[in-house]
């Protein structure tokens, strides 16, 4: 991997049972303010499959800020309504360099 190569954080969650689409969407986009001061955010999509497995898509041009990252979250306070939703059991994080990069 070269330093010039997007890092692409996917987790995989479902929400807490009786969580609203609505309220989980909000709390995720609550947390705007923090990726957007962080070293090396590129880009977020957060998507909810028909079974109701949710995908948060995050692009990173470098795996260390990507990490660094996800560990600031945790103390993060505008996290907490977020993580709220989630049911803890669920989650899988992985990274993995972007290989493709599509755009209209």
């Amino acid at each position: 991997m070269t330093n010039d190569t997007l890092i692409a954080e996917i987790v995989t969650f479902r929400a807490v049972p009786g969580t609203d689409d609505t309220e989980l969407t909000q709390a995720a986009a609550a947390l705007e303010p923090f990726l957007m001061t962080r070293a090396g955010f590129v880009s977020r999509h957060l998507s909810c499959g028909a079974d109701g497995t949710w995908t948060d898509h995050v692009v990173w041009s470098d795996l260390g800020l990507a990490k660094a990252a996800s560990e600031a979250l945790m103390s993060e306070p505008a996290a907490g309504p977020f993580m709220m939703l989630i049911d803890p059991a669920s989650v899988v994080m992985t990274h993995a360099p972007v290989m493709v990069s599509q755009a209209a």
